[in-house]
This record gives structure tokens, C-alpha cells and sequence, in this order.
């Protein structure tokens, strides 16, 4: 069972720390990259699409539309083009729409009339040349509406704030935990050396016990030899003195 719980708890920190880092990435590609005319991404510029005037055919408010920079006088009727737009009420925004027709502006350059599907409306100005950014490929829908949370403070935090702050604090766990598991390892280390002292101590006292013990024994050994001795001489010099 504790097996299980730690492959558990490791699946989850490394969910939680692939979604902290693949958050990051996201967001510093996202800035980097989505409405800017100047990047590309593997050969597509993105833009998010600010406004539902593609739903009923194509893509929503908040999704990703993905289009290829192409020579203008290859489009045709039917493709949908990106733009920089000169109309009044969206003057430099970027739009994506789609081509009703050929035709030339008033100073007889080439363009386009677009509209946006939903509202079947021309666009109030035409789509020179120069003005067109690419042709739509294809779009993913809703990491606009993603990466525009993802800049608010609530996004910041959801997203990336709080699976940092969870893995700091689960790593601070980890190193509390090791602390104590060393200072306990320490301590048994330190209770081992001292019962090994006290052992050796214990073994030292024994040995000098015996030892004591085996000059004791000797030492009454010695006295027992020389007390026979004494006694034989003490018989020699009374017979001398009977001879006397």
C-alpha cells in the first residue's frame, strides 16, 4: 500500500511540475509569438480572433487562427485571409476574413472585398495587397480565450503561480524531512558509538576483574609453597639441637 501512495505522490508532483513548466514555456511563446506580424511559428503566424464574425462557418471568438504568408495574387473568391485592417471601427487590428470578390481600390490598386460569414457584411474598406498578412490554414480552438486568462492575475496565479508554489513547498517538505532522517541517523550513530564505548568499557572492567582475580590466585599459590618450606627448616634445627 505504500508503495502505491509513493508512486501516487510521484505521479503527481511530476504532473504538477510538467504543468508549471509547459505553462511557462506556453506563456513565453504566447507573448513572443501570438498577433505579431513580425514571428513566426514553425512557418505560421497566429493570430486570436477577437470577434465571432467567423462563427457560423468557421472559427469562434478566443480561438487560435494559424495563417501561412502567401502571394496575394494567388488568393481567390472563397479563401479567408488575415489582415491589418483600415476600417474605422478596428483601425490596425488584425482581421481574418473571407474574400467575396476581386476588384481594385480607387487608385486602381488590386485588392479585395471581404466579409466576416456571420454577419454576411462587406468590410468598409478594401484589402490591398500590402495589408495582407496570409491565408488561413487552420485554427485551435480556445487558447485565445486561454492565453488571455493566462495574462490576468487570477490566470498568473492559477496557472503558473501556484503549481511553483506547490512544488517549492513540497521540495522545503522533502528537505525538512531528510534533515530530521539525517539527525536521527546521526543520533543512532551516536547511541551506537556509545554503547559500543560502553561496552568495550564494561569488557575492559571484566578483564581487569579477571586479572586481579588470577594475582589473587597466584599470589596464594606462592604463599602455599612457602609456608611447607618454612616449616621443613623449622624441623632441621631441632634435631640439630638434640644432638647437642
Amino acid at each position: 500500500m505504500k508503495k502505491v501512495l509513493n508512486i501516487i505522490k510521484s505521479i503527481l508532483v511530476w504532473g504538477i511540475a510538467l504543468l508549471a513548466i509547459g505553462m511557462m514555456i506556453f506563456t513565453i511563446v504566447s507573448v513572443t509569438t501570438f498577433n505579431r506580424n513580425d514571428r513566426q511559428l514553425f512557418g505560421y503566424r497566429a493570430y486570436i480572433a477577437l470577434s465571432d464574425s467567423m462563427s457560423k462557418t468557421d472559427f469562434n471568438a478566443g480561438d487560435l487562427v494559424l495563417v501561412k504568408e502567401t502571394d496575394p495574387s494567388t488568393l481567390k473568391e472563397g479563401d479567408i485571409i488575415s489582415y491589418i485592417s483600415q476600417n474605422t471601427e478596428n483601425y490596425g487590428e488584425v482581421v481574418t476574413h473571407k474574400i467575396r470578390s476581386l476588384t481594385t481600390d480607387a487608385n486602381g490598386e488590386p485588392g479585395f472585398i471581404t466579409y466576416g460569414t456571420t454577419t454576411d457584411a462587406d468590410d468598409e474598406t478594401i484589402v490591398t495587397y500590402p495589408f495582407v498578412l496570409g491565408k488561413y490554414q487552420k485554427h485551435i480552438p480556445k487558447i485565445g480565450t486561454f492565453f488571455q486568462f493566462l495574462k490576468t492575475t487570477q490566470g498568473y496565479f492559477v496557472c503558473i503561480f501556484i503549481p511553483f508554489m506547490l512544488l517549492i513547498l513540497y521540495q522545503g517538505l522533502n528537505c525538512i524531512r531528510l534533515f530530521r532522517r539525517y539527525k536521527k541517523e546521526q543520533m543512532e550513530e551516536m547511541e551506537a558509538e556509545r554503547a559500543k564505548i560502553e561496552e568495550e568499557r564494561a569488557e575492559s572492567a571484566k578483564m581487569m576483574e579477571e586479572l586481579m582475580a588470577l594475582k589473587a590466585q597466584l599470589e596464594n599459590q606462592k604463599g602455599e609453597v612457602s609456608e611447607p618450606a618454612q616449616e621443613k627448616t623449622d624441623s632441621g634445627e631441632t634435631t640439630e639441637e638434640g644432638g647437642e
